[in-house]
Order: C-alpha cells, then sequence, then structure tokens
C-alpha cells in the first residue's frame, strides 16, 4: 500500500539514479507575493521532469519475468523520456508509442535514452489504445504515468527532499493533472507533518481534478488547449484521486496569462527555462491564489521541457503585455528629412527602434504620403503613452498599436 514507508523505499532505490534537486530561495518572488517562496527546481532533474523518478521505481518493483518482457508507456512528452531513461538505468527494455505529431525533439530525446520508439496516431488517445494493444500482445507491463502506486511512491521522494531541506515549510504547492505528483507529495509530508499544507494547481482550461473534487466523484472534462500540456489531463486517477481526497488541502486554478507571464518571469529573473505546467504553481503563489499570507511557501517546478518556438512566442507576448514592445504605424509626408524628424522624436523619448518598414501604397496612403510602421523597445505602458502624446502632439497619427 502507498504509505510513508513505501515512499522512503523508494528514496533509498533511487540513491544515485536521480538528482536531488535544489529548494532555492527566491528574495524577487518573495517580494512579488508576500511569501517566503522556495522553488522546487525538478526542471534540473535528469530529462527535464520529475517524471524519472516514479518510473524508475516502478521499474525496480517488477519481477525477473516482468523486466524480461519490459514495459511500455503512451506520451508525447516528459513521460515518455523519464520512462526511457529509467528503463536506461534499469536495464529494461522499453517501448513508448507517440503521436506522430509529437514534437521532434522530444521523440529523438527518447530514443537517444535507448528506448523502441512507435509513432501511432494523431493525438494522444490513440497512441495510448496502440500502446495497450502492444501490451496484451507482448504481455510487457503497462506503466501508467499518473495511477499506479509505485510511481505515486516515487513522485513522492520530492516531499521527502523539501522536508529535509526546509524542515519548518508551512505549504508546498504542486502542480496537478492526473495527480501522480501531488499524491506522492502529500501522502509523505502529511503522514510526517499534518500541519504542513499542500495545496495543487490545474490550469484554468482543464481542470478535472478541481471539477471530481467538487463533484465528489471521478468526472471527466471536455477541456481547451492549454500551454500547460503537462497537465492536460481530462480525467484523473482512481488511486490519486482517492489520495487526493485525503490528504489534499485545496485544489486552485490559473489562467493562460497568469501561466505565460509566470514562465517569462522564471527565465527572466531566476534564469530558469520552466513548461507551462512547471510554472503554474508558482504562478499560484504570484496571482494570490493561497488561502494564507507571510509563509514559507515551496513551489513544485516539476519541469523544463518546453518547445523552443513556444518559448519565442511567450517572450514576445510577455514583452507585448508589460508595455516593453510595441508596433505601430504612421503616416509621414514623402519629402527627403521627414523620417529622421519623427525618429528624433522617438530616440529623443529614449525608446530603442528594433525595426522600421515603409510602403508608399495602400488604401490610406495617398500621393504625397508614405506609411511607415516600426517596431520599438520600451520600458513599459507609461513610456508607450508618453510616445504616443509625442508623436501627436507633433502632428502624427499614431495606429496599430499593439
Amino acid at each position: 500500500m502507498l504509505n510513508l514507508k513505501e515512499i522512503k523505499k523508494a528514496q533509498f532505490e533511487l540513491k544515485g539514479i536521480i538528482n536531488q534537486t535544489p529548494l532555492d530561495f527566491s528574495n524577487t518572488f518573495s517580494n512579488m507575493s508576500n511569501q517566503q517562496v522556495y522553488l522546487k527546481l525538478e526542471n534540473l532533474q535528469k530529462t527535464g521532469a520529475f517524471k524519472v523518478r516514479g518510473a524508475y521505481y516502478k521499474m525496480r518493483t517488477l519481477t525477473d519475468q516482468e523486466r524480461a518482457k519490459g514495459v511500455i508507456a503512451a506520451s508525447a512528452g516528459n513521460h515518455a523520456q523519464g520512462v526511457a531513461f529509467a528503463g536506461a538505468m534499469a536495464n529494461v527494455p522499453v517501448t513508448i508509442v507517440m503521436p506522430r505529431r509529437a514534437p521532434l525533439a522530444k521523440v529523438q530525446a527518447t530514443r537517444e535514452y535507448g528506448a523502441k520508439v512507435i509513432l501511432h496516431g494523431e493525438v494522444f488517445d490513440e497512441s495510448l489504445e496502440k500502446a495497450l494493444q502492444i501490451q496484451q500482445e507482448t504481455g510487457s507491463t503497462f506503466l501508467h504515468p499518473f495511477d499506479d502506486e509505485e510511481v505515486i511512491a516515487g513522485q513522492g521522494t520530492i516531499g521527502l527532499e523539501i522536508i529535509e531541506q526546509l524542515p519548518d515549510v508551512d505549504a508546498i504547492v504542486v502542480p496537478v493533472g492526473g495527480g501522480g505528483l501531488i499524491s506522492g507529495i502529500a501522502t509523505s509530508i502529511k503522514e510526517i507533518n499534518p500541519n504542513i499544507q499542500i495545496i495543487g494547481v490545474q490550469s484554468e482550461a482543464i481542470a478535472s481534478m478541481k471539477t471530481s473534487l467538487e463533484a465528489k466523484k471521478i468526472t471527466k472534462i471536455t477541456g481547451a488547449d492549454t500551454i500547460a500540456d503537462g497537465i492536460a489531463v481530462k480525467q484523473p486517477g482512481e488511486k490519486t484521486f482517492n489520495v487526493i481526497q485525503k490528504y489534499v488541502d485545496d485544489v486552485v486554478v490559473v489562467n493562460e496569462l497568469e501561466i505565460s507571464r509566470t514562465m517569462l518571469y522564471l527565465l527572466e529573473r531566476n534564469k530558469q527555462l520552466v513548461e507551462g505546467s512547471g510554472a503554474s504553481a508558482l504562478a499560484a503563489i504570484l496571482y494570490n491564489k493561497l488561502p494564507f499570507k507571510h509563509k514559507k511557501v515551496a513551489a513544485i517546478i516539476s519541469g523544463g521541457n518546453v518547445d523552443v518556438n513556444l518559448i519565442s512566442r511567450i517572450i514576445e507576448h510577455g514583452l507585448v503585455e508589460a508595455g516593453r514592445f510595441v508596433t505601430f504605424s504612421t503616416l509621414v509626408s514623402d519629402r527627403p528629412g521627414e523620417l529622421n524628424k519623427l525618429l528624433s522624436i522617438i530616440a529623443n523619448l529614449e525608446a530603442n527602434v528594433l525595426s522600421i518598414h515603409h510602403q508608399r501604397q495602400g488604401s490610406r496612403v495617398t500621393p504625397g504620403l508614405t506609411d511607415v510602421q516600426f517596431s520599438l523597445e520600451t520600458r513599459n505602458r507609461e513610456h508607450i503613452e508618453e510616445i504616443a502624446h509625442a508623436l501627436i502632439s507633433n502632428g502624427y497619427e499614431m495606429n496599430e498599436k499593439i
């Protein structure tokens, strides 16, 4: 049965296999939130996420016959890489079924860890169906991403590490998808000190665990797309739901904007590259979702395997939203020196010009005028308003401000 003794056994088995990740105090995030914020940096774990803990411990509990037949899993992300790495460490053959559209970098990383990768289906559900079919044909062990007691015990070792690193912690905030991570942490923590609060965090777009808790029964939801794909689970596990009902104090939600802002904060302020699900716990702290203040709070930064293209979009969106980047267009006379006048106004206000594009054709461009489009690096929204006021005062219009 899942209990503290089992989690301590998992911790023993994981020694020398996984990293004991740092619990890093953040003065910046503490000042922003009126909490004492510590970051449990599982993005620095082997394979870039916490998943390897549960996967390796599960493999260590297999019989010799089960180990010989290998394990199989379905995943498009962290679970795939965690299982593949764990298989290599435990000398257990691994097969991973991934959707055909899985990011190439994740497919390649999974193969490099030694797993056999089968690309099947357009979405995860089709990959899962294929994995279960192969499991029936081969007799291999299906390694569930969260609803498995040994997997949960492995994830629970994070709780033991936090207690060792910060014995007087008041609360631990944990991302929640299917519930394996928070179930393990909650079990280890509450059986040591039931006064420590455990708060789960879900994406508002697909809050299946929160919905299930409110309904007092496991509930499958439709959900929507979210940048926190690691916690985008439509239906919680049975085992995890029972543990969460028993041990978790509350489950809160954060929205897409709060997650993306927090990803940018982590990158810029703490120099940590973190995926959407990994940023969700800190987002709940920064955006005042917790039912207390001025406590020692550990946020689980669960993973850092984020697509580079997504990061670039988040950075751009974050800069725009913070008023540090703006694009606009204006009309100027098509005569020598006119563009220089406009640039002088912008330069005097200490905005940095990133790009300029001008055109003499268009529905609003009459003969003798040219349409000039600017991208500027600015300090904040007030700076943008200052620039807009200066341009309008000098007879320019400012259109399509983004």
